[in-house]
């Protein structure tokens, strides 16, 4: 659970319990109910609370990521299954004991898990790696544990020790095209930042220009 859906938990939790709580205050003593009736209808009030309020967080949500609710419920299905492919990624990756593979299969489950944690926060971002969510990473997990299974093998014939060396170097490429899907999704940032740090040089060369006429 990411830290927006913990805290949209939390808030909901709350309202659920409030609504609980003014809902069994107002069945017992306003409609004179039972004790027990009260506390049915209370619970009832309280799951009625909890599922509205998840409703409308998740609207304020998508508005403010400028998305229909279409299209934010197929992200997150989709985001769903990425997350299931990338368990499956990482634990294929670390089954392979090799030192030579080591470093490489920890970028590669470094980087998939980075556009997935990217796409979850900001779901406009999901557009820009496209790719990777519909194309590369379904390769990348069939490779890897098909690569994992033949690795693990104790006795391997010429033909196996050629398929492993082909099925690593395609996943070695497959590294560096995600890499590619992960640098496409942060342009925007980069674009942002080098604004950002124009503006700033821009200023500060005004600053030291101010400086140095009043100096005169």
């Amino acid at each position: 659970m990411d830290l927006r859906a913990f805290l949209q938990f939390i808030i909901q939790s709350m309202l659920g319990f409030t609504g609980t709580i003014l809902t069994w205050l107002v069945s017992f003593f306003a409609f004179s109910q039972t004790f027990l009736l009260s506390s049915l209808i209370a619970l009832g009030g309280g799951i009625v609370f909890f599922i509205t309020s998840k409703q409308i967080l998740d609207y304020r949500y998508v508005k403010r990521n400028g998305l229909t609710r279409r299209e934010y419920k197929f992200i997150e299905t989709n985001l769903k299954e990425a997350k299931q492919k990338i368990s499956r990624l990482q634990k294929a990756l670390f089954r392979v004991r090799s030192l030579q593979d080591a470093k490489r299969n920890l970028e590669i489950a470094r980087t998939a898990q980075k556009i997935y944690i990217n796409a979850k926060r900001d779901p406009n971002r999901f557009y820009q790696a496209e790719g990777f969510f519909y194309n590369h990473l379904d390769s990348l997990v069939e490779l890897a544990e098909k690569y994992a299974f033949l690795a693990t093998q104790p006795a391997k014939t010429r033909e196996m020790e050629s398929s492993l060396r082909q099925t690593r170097q395609t996943i070695t490429t497959l590294g560096e095209t995600i890499k590619k899907d992960l640098h496409v999704m942060l342009n925007d940032d980069m674009d942002t930042l080098q604004f950002e740090l124009d503006v700033a040089k821009q200023s500060i060369h005004r600053m030291n220009k101010n400086n140095k006429g009043m100096m005169k």
